[in-house]
């Protein structure tokens, strides 16, 4: 640990310095400036699109700026820059912000998301539970329908849970059996090992009486699972693209996707007012019961063992579905 920074004045911070190679350094903690407020860390997410960056693409630069890649943290309000209004030293907040791998992180006051007091001493990170909403609203998910999810992760057993919640009909398919089990607690009416593409294939064709899905959500960000969430998408149905394709182009088989005439959503939002508004739904999901994402996190690591975190990301263990950073 770099000791060049002590005291008050000072955090500790996760830097990536090669490719799959990480530190705890202690250096200068950031103080917030106009419309700004810092957020004294109790925890952040890991995210699986972490793991194209830790592997070390060509593109990517080491070593990186203190508490970089965290981008899934809540904690309480420390300190506030000039012009903020609404927010004050004390309250407790979802970060929407991207160097959260550290005790401490500055945020935007429009990006950083209150907390009511019924969610007080629980874990939540806000970016992934609203980016689950966000999908889930781009998906026009209905009572009544038929929804197959492929890849059961975090983002998939939100999914179920809402889309279940919603009264649809949501077929689970997944490759761990440990995934199938999670998907079936929240709601799954059908749970279908990911293994035989044709298998798969004839197995919902059967559950749907021929004529497959009226919405699929692919999960995962790979060729194969979507190649087959689009196998599996009815005529007129919706293809929800929602895993994170980080990895280089993409196939797709626009012949059958001009037969059957699909809807393609690509759910992922960019627009940082969507982001809040889906945290803020995410909140209101989880304070209400309506959502209960507690038995879903996993996986708690202190931030001195964060590339532990990643590798488990990366390697799905048996158990393992979202890993929480603690400073």
């Amino acid at each position: 640990m770099d000791g060049a920074f002590a005291g008050a004045d000072a955090m500790r911070a996760a830097v990536l310095f090669g490719p799959g190679q990480i530190r705890t350094d202690r250096v200068a903690r950031p103080a917030p400036g106009a419309g700004q407020v810092r957020v004294r860390l109790e925890g952040c997410g890991v995210c699986a699109s972490n793991l194209t960056p830790w592997e070390g693409p060509e593109w990517m630069r080491f070593p990186t700026e203190p508490g970089a890649l965290g981008h899934e943290g809540w904690g309480v309000i420390d300190a506030v820059g000039d012009g903020v209004g609404d927010l004050a030293v004390g309250d407790r907040v979802a970060a929407l912000s991207y160097s959260s791998y550290a005790e401490y992180d500055l945020v935007d006051a429009e990006a950083a998301i209150p907390l009511p007091d019924a969610l007080a001493g629980q874990p939540f990170p806000g970016e992934p539970l609203g980016c689950a909403m966000n999908i889930f609203r781009r998906s026009e998910i209905r009572a009544g329908q038929t929804v197959a999810i492929v890849g059961i992760g975090f983002l998939g057993a939100i999914l179920t849970r809402l889309a279940t919640e919603a009264g649809a009909r949501v077929i689970a398919i997944s490759r761990r059996e440990f995934a199938l089990d999670v998907a079936r607690r929240m709601g799954a009416a059908e749970v279908v090992p990911m293994d035989d593409h044709n298998a798969i294939i004839a197995r919902v064709k059967a559950l749907t009486g021929g004529v497959f899905c009226d919405r699929v959500i692919e999960a995962v960000g790979k060729q194969w699972p979507l190649d087959l969430a689009a196998e599996l998408t009815r005529e007129r149905g919706r293809l929800i693209v929602a895993g994170y394709h980080q990895d280089g182009p993409r196939q797709v088989n626009m012949q059958l996707w001009n037969w059957r005439g699909l809807d393609v959503i690509n759910a992922h939002e960019r627009d940082p007012k969507a982001y809040a508004d889906g945290v803020r739904e995410a909140i209101g999901a989880v304070a209400s019961g309506r959502l209960d994402p507690s038995s879903l996190y996993t996986h708690i690591y202190p931030l001195e063992r964060l590339d532990e975190a990643l590798n488990a990301t990366r390697d799905r263990p048996d158990g393992f579905l979202k890993a929480l950073v603690i400073p």
